[in-house]
Parts: C-alpha cells; sequence; structure tokens
C-alpha cells in the first residue's frame, strides 16, 4: 500500500512535452533493450532514467549520455544483461555501478544505495530496493528526478520545479552533503551557473567557504573530470562576471588564471567558442608567458597529445612576437613541423585573446584547413642516386638543407635550387 501511494503521490503520466520527449530517448538511444532485460528479470524488478538526462530533457539540451537507476543489486545486473547478450563491463561494481554497452553506447546502470560510510572523497554504499531513500543520498533536488521509459516521472523532492524556477537546492542538510562528498562543491557551481535564476544563498556561500579546504582531499583526476564539464557546458563566460564562483575557483584551481578573457570576448571569439574544444579553452585560460603551463601539466594527468599540443602554443607565445611570426614563412613551418592543429592552435589564440577581430588571421586559418600536410618529394634514394651521395652524415644534412628550403619556399623547389644546395 505504502508504495503504491509512493507512486500515486510522486509520479506522474501526464502526456506532456517532458514525457514525449523521454519517451523519445528509446528510439534515439537503444536503450529499450536494456529497460526490457531488468524489467522481466524479477516480478518487482525496475530500472528508470535518472540525473543528467532527465534534467537536460527538461531544460532542452543536448543529450549526451544517458543514467539508469534500478532495484537490482549489481550481480543481478550482470546476469540480466548477460542472459540477454548484452555486453558490459564492471566500472565501479563496488559501489554498484555497471556500465553497459550497446551500437557503440556506454549507459552506466547503478544500484539502488544507501550510504553507510563516508570521508569527503567516496562512499560505503549498501544497496537498496527504496527508491525514496536513493534518492535521499543525491547532491541535489535537481539530479533526483527518475522516469520510467514511457515518461511517468519520480520526482520526490520537486527538482523539476526547481529547475523551472532556477532554483539549486541541496537534499537534505547542505553540509552534510557536501562533507559526503567535497567535489559537490565544484558540482554546486557548475549547476548553480547553469540555471540559477538567484544569487548565491549567504548561508550555502558561507558553508561552501568553510568546507573548501576538503577540495584538497580529492584526487586530481576527479578535479579534472569535473573541470571540463564546465568546459564543455561553455559557462566559462558566466564564470568570470560571478564573483562568488570565480573566487573559490581561483582557490581550487590556483593555475587557471584568464577568466577575464570570456568576460570580454570578441564577436569571432563568442561564436567560435562553442566549436572549441577542452584543450584549447584551457590554453586560454593558463597560458600566460610564465612557467604556468609546466605547473599546470605537473599537477594535473592529461594525455601526451593535450600536453604536446599545449606546450607548442605556449612555447610560441612566451617568445616574442614579431610581425613575421605570422608571416606565410613562419606559419608554413609551424604547420610542416607542428602540424596542422598545431597552427590552427596558435592563429586561434591570437584571436581569442585580442579585443579586436585580424580578418588576415581568419582568413590564414581558413586557408590552412583546406590544406593537406605536404610531404617532401626529395628524399635520401632520390639524392643518392642522382648525385651519387653515398649514406652518412654528408646525406643527412643535405636531406635537412633542401628541406628547409623547400619549407621556406612554400613547399616548391626548383631542381636548380636543389643542384645549388648540393654544390655547397
Amino acid at each position: 500500500m505504502i508504495k503504491f501511494l509512493d507512486k500515486l503521490i510522486r509520479r506522474t503520466n501526464n502526456l506532456n512535452e517532458v514525457s514525449k520527449k523521454i519517451k523519445d530517448l528509446s528510439k534515439n538511444f537503444p536503450v529499450k533493450k536494456i529497460f526490457n532485460c531488468i524489467n522481466n528479470y524479477l516480478p518487482d524488478s525496475e530500472i528508470r532514467y535518472v540525473g543528467g538526462c532527465i534534467r537536460k530533457i527538461i531544460k532542452e539540451e543536448l543529450i549526451d549520455d544517458i543514467d539508469l537507476a534500478t532495484n537490482l543489486n549489481p550481480q543481478q545486473v550482470c546476469d540480466a544483461l548477460k542472459s540477454n547478450n548484452i555486453n558490459f563491463y564492471e566500472t565501479g561494481i563496488e559501489h554498484g555501478t555497471i556500465t553497459a554497452v550497446i551500437e557503440g553506447y556506454n549507459f552506466e546502470i547503478t544500484s539502488l544505495r544507501e550510504d553507510t560510510e563516508t570521508d569527503g572523497r567516496h562512499a560505503k554504499v549498501k544497496f537498496s530496493k527504496d527508491w525514496k531513500k536513493d534518492a535521499s543520498r543525491r547532491d541535489f533536488t535537481i539530479n533526483a528526478i527518475y522516469s520510467d521509459i514511457d515518461g511517468n516521472l519520480f520526482d520526490p523532492f520537486d527538482g523539476k520545479e526547481d529547475l523551472k524556477n532556477g532554483i539549486v537546492k541541496f537534499i537534505g542538510d547542505p553540509e552534510q552533503r557536501i562533507k559526503e562528498d567535497y567535489l559537490r562543491i565544484l558540482r554546486y557551481l557548475r549547476f548553480y551557473l547553469s540555471y540559477s535564476n538567484y544569487k548565491h544563498e549567504f548561508a550555502i556561500s558561507k558553508l561552501i567557504k568553510k568546507n573548501i579546504v576538503g577540495i584538497s582531499n580529492l584526487s586530481k583526476e576527479r578535479l579534472l573530470d569535473e573541470l571540463k564539464k564546465f568546459f564543455k557546458l561553455n559557462i566559462l563566460s558566466k564564470l568570470s562576471k560571478d564573483k562568488f564562483s570565480l573566487e573559490l575557483f581561483e582557490i581550487i584551481f590556483p593555475q587557471l588564471r584568464n577568466f577575464k578573457i570570456f568576460s570580454n570576448l570578441n564577436n569571432f571569439a563568442k561564436i567560435k567558442i562553442e566549436e572549441a574544444d577542452f584543450t584549447f579553452l584551457l590554453s586560454l585560460l593558463i597560458i600566460d608567458g610564465t612557467d604556468n603551463v609546466d605547473y599546470f601539466l605537473y599537477k594535473f594527468n592529461i594525455s601526451k597529445k593535450q600536453q604536446k599540443r599545449l606546450k607548442i602554443i605556449d612555447d610560441f607565445y612566451r617568445g616574442k612576437i614579431f610581425s613575421k611570426s605570422f608571416s606565410e614563412k613562419n606559419l608554413n613551418k609551424i604547420f610542416y613541423y607542428k602540424g596542422k592543429q598545431s597552427l590552427i592552435d596558435i592563429l586561434s589564440f591570437r584571436i581569442f585573446t585580442s579585443r579586436n577581430i585580424d580578418i588576415k588571421l581568419i582568413k590564414l586559418i581558413e586557408n590552412f584547413q583546406s590544406k593537406d600536410l605536404p610531404s617532401m618529394p626529395f628524399g635520401a634514394k632520390f639524392l643518392m642516386k642522382k648525385y651519387q651521395i653515398p649514406e652518412g652524415k654528408v646525406l643527412g644534412n643535405k636531406i635537412k638543407s633542401i628541406e628547409e628550403e623547400w619549407v621556406n619556399n612554400n613547399f616548391n623547389l626548383s631542381q636548380k635550387q636543389i643542384d645549388k644546395i648540393i654544390s655547397r
């Protein structure tokens, strides 16, 4: 009877736009198979959408991932998936999370939980069948909205209304929520900047400042993952104008120094920021003519490819910049030796950090984007055969000289020019 009343009070079956879009999730993502295999596993087993995907549907945002919650324990989830030939891996089985993989999409399935012990970084949990208790351990009302595949909402803390009204509200005691996981300080900032229509509550601001030291207990990996979500949502311009959020960010990420860039972008940058990736946006924040990039790379473990991109941009702008820095000859060198991406990064950085739009630089980006990276047509075999140069240091030096001249000459070199280099 209690379960029946709970569903009757808290679930809605309104055939409204939100429910329709939730129904469409199973058309746009191959998730129906998961719902069928979980819902049919036991007479009372159930799975629901939860969190971000529901929040984004309500706010008419792009859905880029789907999280699911179920009243089955992790082992039962694995059994259900296995019996239906659905691939999966045990992402965080000790915390109740299994990731199912269908048609290249990852779906995180988390068993209903209750926290038994928390230390500000991780929680020890026990698995539950109680949807309300699972909702009670979540951070914000706007993240504790569930739905079945037909769009029936289970919203025990009125998160939908809070989203509608622009209210970011902790579930239960805010300080307890923060102390359970200090990452919630950053999550609060992200959701506040994304959805809030109000000033920060004084009591919440005070609590966050009081507990900010707890951030130091978090792993750099978790901090970096959360930072990427700020960039993904393109809320850096809002962050740069919100005094409280900016103060906290500068404490948590002291290497991110150039937020003012995002409060005064030129028109070109305002448009192109939608296309910019994490690495490039990061370069705007940490490159300042000092060794700050090296410090950031020491503190945070990002991929070798990302490190290389940042270092190339940093090296360029730590040198003296002259008009010839953007000459065709110099840009061709960067294009050939560092690659197309690095060249576009360097040109884009200049545009983003300038008050005025340099049309010439925009045209250069367009020009190099359409170019293929050239391949030097004069190799060792050609020189050895034509000029009878044996293998060794002399041959290597000649190839290097020809390559440099070829790059400086806009990737063109005549036979006469090659003869001249060989005869030196």
